[in-house]
């Protein structure tokens, strides 16, 4: 082996060190927590144990099955008709959207005194006061599945979307498609059984990120989610909030059997998809015409967004309201008091930006220095520890946090603070950026090579500007996912941090409708903001003709 590789393997090594090794023991730190035996003894009998495991089964599974297989039918409509870039289009505002900002949305357009309900009152509905109805927070958690799948929808069509347009890739599945066609197989017939076999297995690792999330998911459950008895990992998290060591034992518990819960599911999951592939190998799969077929790709998109913009409309006039009785459609008053509330804690929004911009730029940094120098081996092999953050359940891996926190001493500190938020970060900015930077042509490469350039050349002046809208896309979504953390800054930051999304999942218990609504429409703001700059440092290179 050469000096130069030797140096990339050592280079590589302590890019493993910075982020692999805190993520091992963040785990095994949350793991001794959660191995207590006495503490395993005591879930069964706790009141409501049962029920809230079951809920927690009921709503992840459902949601994620809905969102993969809404996922699979606009992808298979998109590709079949060349409409995959209209399909695109709307994604990144849906992407921008945090979890805990969706479901305040959907509590104010869906609830018993929500803009739906007094859109058909009392005209229809004959209610002059709000239903006892459980359109919110309803014993069966389907308000949870509903917002769940909303957003996990337009997480799978990106991820999806990155492998689709890497051209090799691309150009190499038309191919295919045409020619199973030339079989005698129908447009769609050849998309399920030629296609999307390969780009579910493309798709695993953002699956199990959604199986683990929509199983394991706090802020949204505790805003619309079920509430007597709520899913286990809100009941988790409320034990490991009691200072009495037995209780926290617990919490720690509960965590540990939903991570087993998960990678039980998710087992369970690829096991069938592979059932699945086995018999579409067989001829047993897909028969004949899909049955999407006559469903258009906008229609479920254009679905999608009428949810998303009555969120943002919804949200918008809340902040804005003032005295707003119902049945009434609009407010009777108008005010600036929860926006002026929102300015006066100007530090609120500060520790959000910070703390964003600041993990999302090292997590971008250390992912391009790691595909840049780890051998493909390397980077194959350790990918289910670099993800460990997105497969364990949010309130186990605070756990490990915070355990880490207090033996390096960081508990409670902007630099725990800012280590929490950036392991959290840099798995969902290394599954953006993979596709892209490891799809790149090599051929550039040797075409610099011989030309006499070295690499730093072929970086600066080639790859990096070739990928930029990649490198900013996958910023982008570090942005995004930074704003939307709600347990890490109330576990590692000790309390002493407040951010637009602990703010608003605190206030969407309480009344203070204009209030919740302007915390969460700048948790929407701040992302979209990010994004649009996204787009417009990816935008494509125009090149003006010299005149003659």
């Amino acid at each position: 082996m050469s000096e130069t590789g030797v140096i990339r393997r050592w280079m590589a090594a302590a890019l493993l060190v910075l982020a692999a090794v805190p993520m091992l023991w963040t785990a095994l730190e949350a793991l001794r927590s959660g191995l207590q035996p006495q503490a395993w003894r005591s879930l069964p009998p706790e009141p409501g144990f049962w029920h809230a495991w079951a809920l927690t089964l009921w709503t992840g599974l459902a949601a994620t099955l809905l969102a993969w297989w809404c996922t699979a039918a606009l992808l298979a409509q998109g590709f079949v008709r060349h409409g995959l870039a209209r399909l695109l289009r709307g994604l990144p505002l849906m992407l921008a959207t945090p979890h805990a900002a969706l479901a305040i949305g959907l509590l104010f357009l869906l609830s018993p005194s929500g803009w739906l309900m007094r859109a058909l009152s009392p005209w229809l509905t004959g209610l002059e006061s709000p239903p006892p109805w459980a359109t919110t927070q309803d014993p069966w958690g389907l308000g949870l599945i509903l917002a769940l799948v909303a957003k996990e929808i337009p997480f799978l069509l990106w991820t999806a979307a990155t492998q689709l347009q890497r051209d090799d890739v691309r150009q190499r599945w038309r191919a295919e498609h045409a020619m199973a066609q030339t079989l005698g197989y129908t447009t769609h017939r050849a998309f399920w059984l030629v296609l999307w076999p390969q780009l579910a297995v493309r798709l695993r690792w953002p699956l199990l990120a959604v199986l683990a999330y929509s199983l394991t998911v706090v802020d949204m459950a505790l805003v619309i989610g079920p509430a007597s008895p709520p899913t286990l990992a809100v009941l988790a998290w409320q034990w490991l909030q009691d200072v009495e060591p037995t209780t926290y034992a617990r919490g720690a518990a509960a965590g540990v059997l939903l991570a087993l819960s998960t990678l039980a599911c998710g087992v369970a999951w690829l096991a069938a998809q592979r059932l699945w592939r086995a018999a579409q190998a067989h001829g047993r799969g897909v028969r004949g015409r899909s049955t999407a077929h006559h469903a258009r790709p906008a229609t479920g998109v254009w679905l999608l967004g009428v949810l998303y913009a009555g969120v943002l409309v919804a949200l918008a006039v809340g902040s804005f309201s003032g005295v707003w009785a119902f049945p009434a459609l609009w407010p009777q008053t108008w005010t600036l008091e929860a926006w002026a509330q929102v300015v006066q804690s100007s530090q609120t929004a500060w520790t959000t930006l910070w703390l964003a911009a600041l993990s999302s730029a090292i997590a971008l940094a250390w992912s391009v220095a790691w595909l840049e120098l780890a051998p493909r081996r390397w980077d194959q092999a350790l990918r289910p520890v670099l993800y460990l953050p997105l497969v364990l359940p949010a309130v186990l891996w605070v756990v490990g946090l915070y355990g880490v926190g207090l033996r390096w001493q960081l508990e409670g500190s902007a630099s725990g603070l800012l280590v929490a938020h950036t392991l959290i970060v840099l798995p969902y900015v290394l599954l953006a950026l993979s596709p892209a930077y490891l799809g790149f042509d090599p051929r550039y490469a040797q075409l610099n090579a011989s030309l006499g350039h070295g690499t730093w050349r072929l970086l600066w002046r080639v790859k990096w500007p070739l990928l930029r809208r990649s490198l900013a896309s996958a910023a982008a979504v570090g942005f995004a996912v930074s704003v939307a953390q709600y347990l890490p800054t109330l576990y590692v930051g000790a309390g002493r941090f407040a951010s637009v999304t602990t703010e608003a999942v605190t206030l969407a218990s309480g009344g203070q409708r204009s209030l919740t609504s302007a915390y969460a429409g700048l948790q929407i703001l701040l992302p979209v903001l990010v994004f649009g700059l996204a787009a417009w440092l990816g935008r494509p290179r125009r090149f003006r003709h010299a005149r003659r």
